[in-house]
């Protein structure tokens, strides 16, 4: 019967893995718009081409930034003492689920926020609410205001600067120069993209196993097999491309030109190199939307469409607590059957 209960479990445990590796697949493939929007809409890239770099560029990631966001995610926001494999499978399918609805819908929300919301709804239910962080918690909640302020004040920043270096350029000799400096800013948001969104299912995984005694509490980082499937798996999404969401990210909010596009990744990036430096799992959607508003307000509030940003707005606001009565219900549902 022993034997038979461990082999149940491992079972389970890679069922849960493969659950993991299909969230972080379509992570990439609902957020594979945030890197390649604006590089897309300026023209500057196809989109074949555009999803190619991104896709390079969020695989060696991992290579670049500490592993510290899959710290947050795996220790940081429910205590992994009482967490289990079905409070984690709840929480997968709550962030698939919602992440599927917002692609089709042409939403780009966020799929950290979907995974938190997912966990805290499960694990509420199956520990009550000691089981949750609340600190770790309340500082990625923080940054769905911070992350895209933060991109909005950089990239409003960041153009000025750069109006002020070229306003005695020619418009096609500053679209040139742009057009190739577009290539680096949209490498390196993808870059930032990769470094901060992988490692929160390089957490997840990393808690599946120490739920199950293949992997211990005290361990200072995941195992590489764990890193490199990640990796790969947000790779291969972005190389697909969530195409629904390109149009809404790079026209439906402000026209760009390749300078804009510029400065806006470029704040981004810096957005997200600093989050991921930290250890804070952020939105790379909000943050890049945030950054497209703040190239945009420079032409005038006019020019930013107002009421496409309210219905993204709302997305935000609604992931987390959705994700997680979703989260609460598929855990009742799992619990009743296993």
């Amino acid at each position: 019967m022993e034997i038979f209960n461990y082999s149940l479990r491992m079972t389970f445990l890679v069922i849960v893995i493969g659950l993991v590796i299909i969230f972080d697949f379509i992570n990439g493939f609902h957020d594979s718009a945030n890197s390649i929007a604006t590089v897309v809409s300026t023209k500057v890239l196809s989109p074949f081409n555009a999803v190619l770099l991104a896709a390079v560029f969020n695989f060696i990631a991992f290579m670049v930034f500490p592993l510290k966001v899959a710290t947050t995610m795996g220790k940081g926001v429910i205590d992994p003492g009482v967490i289990n494999l079905t409070v984690i499978a709840a929480a997968l399918v709550a962030a698939i689920t919602w992440n599927l609805v917002t692609w089709w819908l042409g939403l780009p929300s966020s799929s950290s926020h979907t995974l938190v919301g997912g966990l805290v709804g499960a694990a509420l239910v199956s520990s009550g609410p000691g089981s949750i962080i609340t600190g770790g918690v309340l500082k990625i909640v923080a940054f769905i205001v911070i992350a895209p302020l933060l991109g909005m004040v950089m990239s409003y920043i960041i153009s000025i600067i750069v109006i002020n270096i070229v306003k005695n350029h020619t418009p096609s000799g500053v679209d040139k120069h742009f057009r190739r400096l577009q290539l680096l800013s949209a490498a390196a948001f993808s870059l930032g993209h990769g470094g901060n969104d992988a490692q929160k299912s390089m957490g997840i995984i990393w808690i599946a196993l120490i739920s199950t005694g293949m992997a211990s509490v005290t361990d200072k980082r995941p195992d590489l097999w764990v890193v490199l499937s990640c990796q790969a798996a947000i790779a291969l999404g972005t190389l697909f491309g969530g195409w629904r969401i390109v149009k809404t990210m790079g026209q439906r909010i402000t026209k760009l030109k390749p300078f804009e596009g510029f400065c806006a990744e470029t704040a981004g990036a810096l957005t997200l190199f600093g989050a991921t430096h930290f250890g804070i799992p952020v939105s790379t959607t909000h943050t890049i939307t945030g950054a497209i508003m703040g190239v945009g307000a420079i032409k005038g509030v006019s020019a930013v469409k107002w009421g496409v940003t309210q219905k993204i707005f709302w997305a935000w606001i609604l992931t987390i607590p959705v994700s997680a009565v979703i989260g609460a219900i598929v855990y009742f549902f799992l619990h009743w059957i296993l």
